[in-house]
């Protein structure tokens, strides 16, 4: 019998990826890139660009960036939006119908994923901020003690006035990461976001490996998991475009729970303190994992329930100290950025249950007497930290019988996290939507998860500021949500089902 050397799978998948990229099947993924393409050169004038951009003055753009040609880079960016959403719609009317693959969607992702490699930071300024946190670690700060003020640079100019003084919120991983990237750009901010941004893919691709895995292990389908989680604007233009360290985090703690599922309980609650170490979030999945890790002990080597819980708690708690710990050794830190956690108060929007609530009795409530917005905020967060601290308990215990039922926790106390926390942002609801995609794929839920994204994405500025404070722009953006909604709830549904080879959990 022939066997396949390595050049020849090569050559075979080469082969597959152009069939597929001049078929029929591949429209929307060519759609799609056209949008990131627009995306790309739109951003040059519209997007999160540099204060100080010698680059686009050397390449005679600069005026992408005022008057007219900001425009014309807004249209391009806004269009760039449009045109890819439009190419996710189409994609999840396959979904709905039963005629997706996880193949179309892996390729897709490579489609939609080329352009945004080389555009500048989309909808958030917080890639400088990384860079800027970076090259203190890198120049002897402690980013957990001193804010990026207390080193000046030219990485300094691009930060948002909010974070400049801020100190950093992220784990000793990524911290590690960004010094990494500073050492080898130095202040250089194109090429340090350009690789900051390569670093996030790793994420990405564990996100892809494992979120078919996942699906497949509840009796879901792969390829509508990937559609949800993986293709979604909020992924590919916010995270990936965005330069957000949420795509290396999701990446990981998603490839922990699928191991975990897989049997693998060791390398998968290794893999989250890593994703901790990047950001805390990750955390929120550990004790559902342990109960995996019972059922486990439980059913494979007979044991006691009461003595398998005791064992899967304590071997992981030893792993999650071990991991981190290494981890913060090889960074020179400690535990400061736990305290620096509590710098997303100076973030005020509506997509959180607290602000909302406060903004609508200062709204409502100030027609008739006077309010005083921040004290009514200060309570309507401490309520929603009380409701975080009540719920994730109860949800732990409630959820602990399947691994159905351990995902299905998860999900909801990140969805209890992002709702009920201070301050969130659009990004952060890429959490819930990893965790959960084998679990909304139901042609109601299908629907709400495009309409919900896609309210998200319009919702949000260029520049990374809102336009939550524009009735003009909320009603456009809840139009445009309404027909996303529409477009997929009126898709005739085809039962969709695992692949063959997948493992079902009854």
């Amino acid at each position: 019998m022939p066997t396949e050397t390595p050049s020849t799978g090569v050559a075979q998948h080469i082969s597959r990826l152009a069939t597929f990229a001049v078929s029929a099947e591949a429209r929307p993924a060519r759609l799609g890139c056209l949008g990131a393409a627009l995306l790309t050169i739109g951003g040059l004038g519209a997007g999160s660009t540099r204060l100080h951009d010698p680059l686009l003055e050397s390449l005679h753009l600069s005026w992408l960036r005022f008057g007219h040609g900001l425009v014309l880079s807004s249209i391009l960016l806004w269009s760039g939006v449009g045109v890819m959403l439009i190419a996710w719609l189409w994609l999840g009317r396959r979904v709905v119908d039963g005629t997706a693959t996880e193949y179309t969607m892996v390729a897709t992702t490579g489609f939609w994923l080329a352009p945004l490699l080389l555009s500048v930071p989309l909808f958030s300024r917080d890639t400088y901020s990384y860079l800027a946190q970076g090259a203190l670690l890198r120049d002897g700060f402690d980013p957990y003690v001193v804010g990026p003020v207390e080193n000046p640079n030219s990485l300094l100019d691009n930060v948002s006035p909010i974070w400049t003084t801020t100190t950093a919120p992220y784990g000793p991983a990524f911290i590690l990461v960004a010094k990494f990237v500073t050492i080898l750009v130095g202040d250089d901010v194109v090429t340090g976001t350009m690789l900051l941004r390569l670093c996030m893919l790793p994420g990405l691709l564990l996100l892809i490996w494992a979120a078919p895995r996942v699906a497949r292990h509840v009796g879901a389908n792969g390829a509508a998991s990937l559609w949800i989680c993986v293709l979604n604007p909020l992924v590919i233009v916010h995270l990936m475009g965005g330069v957000h360290n949420e795509m290396l985090m999701v990446g990981l703690m998603m490839a922990a729970i699928a191991l975990t599922f897989a049997g693998r309980p060791v390398i998968g609650v290794s893999l989250i303190a890593i994703a901790v170490a990047v950001k805390a979030t990750a955390g929120l999945a550990l004790p559902f994992l342990v109960w995996v890790w019972m059922r486990q002990l439980r059913d494979r080597r007979d044991l006691p329930v009461v003595r398998a819980f005791a064992i899967a708690t304590a071997a992981s708690v030893l792993i999650f100290v071990a991991v981190f710990a290494v981890l913060s050794w090889l960074a020179g830190v400690g535990l400061g950025w736990l305290t620096a956690l509590a710098g997303s108060v100076k973030i005020i929007n509506w997509l959180t249950v607290p602000t909302a609530a406060a903004n609508l009795i200062n709204a409502i409530g100030g027609l008739l007497f006077p309010v005083n917005f921040y004290a009514v905020l200060e309570v309507a967060r401490i309520i929603g930290i009380a409701a975080i601290v009540i719920a994730l308990p109860l949800l732990w215990w409630r959820f602990r019988h399947t691994d159905r039922e351990a995902l299905t926790g998860i999900s909801l106390a990140m969805v209890v996290v992002v709702l009920f926390v201070p301050a969130a942002l659009p990004w952060y609801y890429t959490w819930p939507l990893a965790v959960a995609a084998a679990l909304i794929q139901t042609r109601p839920a299908i629907a709400a998860v495009a309409g919900f994204s896609t309210w998200i994405m319009v919702m949000w500025k260029p520049d990374g500021a809102h336009g939550m404070y524009s009735w003009a722009h909320v009603l456009l953006t809840t139009a445009c949500a309404a027909v996303a909604w529409y477009s997929l709830y009126r898709v005739p549904e085809k039962a969709v089902t695992p692949s063959d080879d997948s493992r079902v959990e009854r």
